[in-house]
């Protein structure tokens, strides 16, 4: 466990409790039932960098992004903030400070009843990084025009706005108790396409600009390949491919990760045949045996079906394949 990371999840596990309620169940002679969201899941952030998490809805992103920034407790293992354990960690006003959060719904996660100014100045007031209210009203302003808007703006309130411009108001606030690390969960997938463009860039500017790092949660490949350092490929709760981005986009070897990569629309390969993802994610609350990727996985056999596979270091990269540790891939 090294504090160069800024974020480490050591064998990381979450899970829901979806029993039905207690008399039902004792009518019923029901056990409770559990859901787990997240497995097993270990990972590193090194400071600067864009770690992206990527998958279809259900899979657990999301879970892992608000374990991330101690929304939710673990079940089972660890997650530490620049070495020290989160649980711990997140007691301090100053860590709670370096660390936030950008949703995936701009306009949601806005108060309609406040003023941009004043929403953007709560985390300067919470924290106390304005001792006097001239102070905290120039840093909204430079806040606003940091992320393309303007001071008189601050005067507004969030239906005034456009898809794009709330979420701009949504990183303004994220950026207002001056954190290292910000957990970006979908940012961009309610926001149209022309629209989607700007944010990243924005959010690729500010990095560079401010140092932050990034877990950066998304279902588009697309969009990740824009912005990731690092990449983890999720299924069912699982990381089942994790390494540096350029390395997995450039030979992909989960059959899953190469199932979403051929679902990516590109000019040059016109022509090529596509597999597309095929069948249901399964339920998480009855996971199948074995590999969880095996009901939909070309490359399944006997073992897939028993046995669930480790990680295999393929070069940089780490791939939870039986396929892939036996050749099989073709």
């Amino acid at each position: 466990m090294s504090t160069r990371h800024i974020l480490e999840t050591v064998s990381l596990s979450h899970d829901f409790d979806v029993s039905k309620p207690w008399l039902q169940r004792v009518l019923a002679r029901e056990p409770r039932r559990r859901l787990r969201a997240v497995d097993d899941v270990s990972f590193h952030i090194e400071p600067g960098t864009t770690f992206a998490l990527v998958g279809e809805s259900g899979c657990g992103k999301s879970t892992i992004a608000r374990l991330a920034v101690g929304l939710y407790d673990p079940t089972e293992g660890d997650i530490l903030f620049e070495g020290q354990v989160l649980s711990d960690a997140r007691a301090k006003p100053a860590t709670r400070r370096r660390m936030n959060m950008i949703f995936q719904d701009p306009y949601a996660s806005l108060n309609p009843r406040w003023r941009v100014r004043d929403i953007v100045g709560e985390p300067i007031r919470v924290f106390g990084l304005g001792e006097r209210p001239n102070e905290a009203r120039a840093r909204v302003g430079s806040l606003l025009a940091q992320v393309g808007l303007t001071v008189s703006d601050g005067e507004k309130y969030p239906h005034e706005f456009s898809g794009g411009q709330r979420q701009r108001i949504s990183i303004a606030r994220a950026l207002a108790s001056e954190p290292d690390f910000l957990v970006c969960d979908e940012p961009t997938s309610a926001l149209d396409v022309s629209v989607q463009a700007q944010i990243l860039n924005l959010m690729r500017d500010l990095q560079q600009r401010l140092g932050l790092t990034y877990l950066f949660i998304s279902h588009n490949l697309a969009v990740v390949r824009h912005m990731a350092d690092r990449l983890g490929v999720m299924y069912l709760g699982r990381i089942v491919e994790r390494g540096p981005a350029e390395a997995i986009f450039a030979r992909p070897l989960h059959p899953y990760t190469r199932l979403l990569l051929d679902a990516i629309p590109d000019l040059e390969q016109i022509g090529r045949s596509r597999k597309a993802v095929g069948g249901e994610l399964p339920s998480p609350i009855a996971p199948p045996p074995g590999c969880p990727f095996h009901p939909r996985c070309p490359l399944a056999n006997d073992r897939c079906r028993v046995e669930k596979p480790g990680h295999t270091p393929v070069g940089d990269v780490l791939v939870a394949c039986h396929a892939v540790a036996e050749g099989r891939t073709g």
